[in-house]
C-alpha cells in the first residue's frame, strides 16, 4: 500500500521529525555515492529528499513517483524533474540509470518482484542500486505516525535474499535513523549524537532503516556454441541410414 504523496511531503518538509529523518538518511546516501559527475541518478518511490544534493552535479536527475502514491512538482523553484509512472513500467530506456535509489518504494509495492525486475532493466551494467527500507527490528517500523511504519519491514537477511533472487549482488549495507521516532524537542536536538553513536555501535542492525547497495549481475555469453552447431557430431547418422549388406 503506497502512502499519499501529500502525507509524505508534509512529513519530510513540514515536521521537525521528518526533516531530521531526511537529513540522517541523506547523509548516508552521500557516504555511498559522494561523486556522480557525468551520471544519471534516478529515484523511485518518494526519493526526492535524497536526490537534492545531486541536482547540478549529476548529468541528469529523474524522480519517479508511482501512480497509487501520486506526484508533486520537484524541485521547488527549479525545472521539474518529477515524473508520475506505473509502478512496474518506467519511462526509461534499458540501462539508463547509473545510480538508482528506492525510498518508500519496495516495502509499499504491491508487486515487489516485478518492481525489482524493472529496476534491473533500467540499471546500467556498471550501475549501483541503493534500497532503503524500514528495519524490521527497529523502533521506526513500529510507529505508524511516520512513513516507515507502513508496508513490509525487512531484516537485513530478508532484503539481501530478495535482491539475490532477482540477480542483484548485495555489496555494502548501512543503518540510519538511530534516534527515537519522537518529535519531542530533546530527541530532535540530540538526533545528530544518536546517529553518530549508532553508527559506531552497529552498521546495519539497530537503526530504523536498512540501506543496502547492490549491483546487477551480468552474465557473459558462452563462446564456441555457434561453431559447435555448425559442425554437429556424426555418431547417430547411421541410425537414420542403416547399412544393408548383400545376402
Amino acid at each position: 500500500m503506497h502512502l499519499d504523496v501529500l502525507d509524505l511531503r508534509n512529513f519530510y518538509y513540514r515536521t521537525g521529525l521528518g526533516r531530521a529523518a531526511q537529513r540522517a538518511v541523506r547523509d548516508q546516501v552521500l557516504r555511498f555515492w559522494p561523486r556522480v559527475d557525468g551520471q544519471t541518478v534516478v529515484g523511485f518511490g518518494f526519493a526526492a529528499p535524497l536526490l537534492r544534493p545531486y541536482l547540478g552535479r549529476a548529468t541528469r536527475v529523474i524522480c519517479l513517483m508511482p501512480g497509487p502514491q501520486g506526484v508533486m512538482p520537484w524541485p521547488a523553484g527549479q525545472p521539474n524533474v518529477s515524473v508520475l509512472c506505473e509502478e512496474t513500467l518506467w519511462p526509461l530506456q534499458n540501462g539508463q540509470a547509473d545510480r538508482l535509489v528506492l525510498l518508500h518504494g519496495l516495502e509499499t509495492s504491491e508487486n515487489p518482484s516485478r518492481l525489482l525486475e524493472e529496476c534491473k532493466r533500467v540499471l546500467a551494467p556498471s550501475g549501483k542500486m541503493l534500497v532503503v527500507v524500514p528495519n524490521r527490528g527497529g523502533l521506526w517500523a513500529r510507529r505508524d505516525k511516520t512513513p516507515f511504519g507502513f508496508g513490509r519491514p525487512y531484516s537485513l537477511g530478508q532484503l539481501e535474499t530478495q535482491l539475490k533472487r532477482h540477480s542483484f549482488m548485495p555489496e555494502r549495507h548501512l543503518g540510519a535513523l538511530f534516534q527515537p521516532p519522537s518529535d519531542k524537542r530533546f530527541w530532535l536536538k540530540t538526533g545528530a549524537l544518536w546517529e553518530k553513536t549508532g553508527r559506531r555501535i552497529s552498521s546495519g542492525i539497530a537503526g530504523g532503516v536498512l540501506m543496502v547497495e547492490a549491483s546487477k549481475q551480468v552474465y557473459a555469453r558462452p563462446r564456441g556454441l555457434p561453431e559447435a552447431v555448425k559442425r554437429p557430431m556424426r555418431i547417430l547418422e547411421g541410425i537414420a541410414k542403416p547399412e544393408v549388406k548383400p545376402v
